[in-house]
């Protein structure tokens, strides 16, 4: 049986430090109006608990009164016993990468707009007394390999919210064909496809009319782009499919890869990207009891 993608985790005992100090890397956003004043907050927070609030060195000019360590950020992720992203939600899912290959946990603080991935929002900043006493959980959310295979190489990815396959800058609809284990799913004309996580069904798939999927179900959900065509509708995967995606012989217009909302990469005509659940998880602390349906009923209905 899968393990469920938000299966609660404890907070581990190393973390729970006592008199010794925790070290807390912290990563901002500083295009978000608020989040420089977040920063100071959390940090002096943070400071006042005793832990150990590390920033990368090119932020000492901001922030060299606020008593944080400035070192290069490498050094700093080694140290540190987790991470905080401050921003919105790519803001956390630029921090998420991070933490992958180190094997640290992230808490999302939202300076942002609507922020589904933060635990905290600016003023909910003394839950984080929690985090040094220990008292968290801490949510294993799904990610999706992303592989795209040229004649030159394959090169691979880690989405935590979505792969996107679309046009360029040209207001014209791609022709794409999409396979699950060998066998076709469908022909799609449209602007693209969007291949999402649970936690990616409340970014871009939303936007396109896709469905919201509560984070712990496992699956992998399609959602075409603009589809010309009235049957061309989401579709959930179950979360062990392995899906190819193609442009068809009736493409005629360049088709671009893009992950988690990073730099697009341009597809050969012969080129297929190769979409699967990842091995690894992203580690997200949460230190409040709200429910995802409360969230989603917070940020979308505005009961802000």
């Amino acid at each position: 049986m899968a393990i469920q993608q938000t299966a609660m985790e404890s907070a581990p005992t190393g973390m729970r430090r006592g008199d010794a100090a925790m070290n807390v890397l912290l990563v901002p956003n500083l295009d978000k109006d608020h989040a420089a004043d977040c920063v100071r907050q959390t940090v002096e927070t943070l400071l006042s608990l005793g832990c150990g609030v590390l920033l990368d060195t090119r932020h000492r000019t901001r922030f060299g009164e606020t008593g944080a360590d400035f070192g290069p950020f490498d050094e700093q992720l080694a140290r540190a016993d987790l991470l905080i992203a401050i921003g919105g939600d790519g803001t956390i899912l630029h921090g998420a990468k991070h933490t992958l290959d180190a094997g640290k946990p992230l808490l999302g603080i939202n300076a942002g707009r609507l922020g589904f991935m933060a635990s905290l929002e600016r003023s909910q900043l003394g839950y984080l007394e929690r985090l040094v006493r220990g008292e968290y959980t801490v949510e294993h959310r799904m990610l999706l390999e992303v592989t795209h295979r040229a004649a030159n190489g394959a090169q691979r990815y880690q989405a935590l919210n979505d792969a996107v396959l679309s046009k360029g800058g040209i207001s014209r609809m791609v022709d794409l064909d999409v396979l699950c284990k060998g066998r076709l799913v469908g022909s799609y004309r449209s602007d693209g496809v969007i291949f999402s996580t649970p936690t990616g069904s409340t970014a871009y798939a939303l936007s396109a009319g896709g469905p919201i999927v509560d984070p712990s179900v496992e699956t992998i959900l399609m959602t075409p782009i603009c589809p010309h065509s009235l049957t061309s509708k989401a579709m959930l995967f179950a979360a062990d499919a392995e899906l190819i995606v193609q442009p068809n012989e009736a493409n005629r217009e360049d088709v671009y890869l893009t992950v988690d909302g990073e730099d697009a990469v341009k597809l050969g005509k012969e080129d297929t990207v190769e979409i699967r659940r990842s091995d690894k998880t992203v580690r997200l602390i949460r230190l409040t009891d709200r429910s995802f349906y409360e969230i989603v009923s917070d940020k979308l209905m505005g009961r802000r």
